[in-house]
């Protein structure tokens, strides 16, 4: 099922001294830990918190990524992370993702990843609940905090 979001979803961040190497350039790694953190933001604009999604049962976890690098980000750029649900089956999404600098839109970093929907007990696929997934499918409404 191709998922179609109604309006395109964006996580602001800042570059930290942490998030760099000693040249002050994002360390390619952390471009990751941007991309999920705009996943898990995604997920809580929509009214889900992983937190409570964990607790009835249910987790997120990455079953795949790929990331192609474009140009470096620096200490103290303001970065846009994009989280778009490209396709949605019954126990995983596929997103795609962009990390650009705010200042000039310039493309930074993207990426690919698939996340499974599995049981907190036994980490085996389980399919998602309707409520999100009509969430993610951009056919709300649907009630905030579900």
């Amino acid at each position: 099922m191709r998922a179609h979001t109604q309006e395109a979803f964006s996580h602001r961040c800042r570059v930290y001294y942490e998030d760099t190497d000693a040249g002050g350039i994002v360390y390619y790694v952390n471009y990751l830990k941007f991309m999920e953190r705009a996943r898990t933001e995604r997920l809580r604009g929509l009214g889900f918190q992983q937190s409570r999604l964990a607790s009835e049962g249910l987790l997120f976890v990455v079953h795949s990524s790929e990331a192609r690098y474009h140009a470096p980000a620096r200490l103290d750029d303001e970065l846009l992370v994009s989280a778009e649900v490209d396709e949605m089956k019954r126990a995983s999404l596929r997103f795609h993702q962009q990390v650009r600098r705010a200042k000039d839109d310039t493309l930074l970093c993207e990426g690919r990843f698939v996340v499974a929907c599995v049981h907190t007990d036994s980490l085996k696929p389980r399919a998602m609940p309707e409520v999100l997934r009509t969430a993610l499918s951009g056919q709300g409404p649907f009630p905030a905090g579900e």
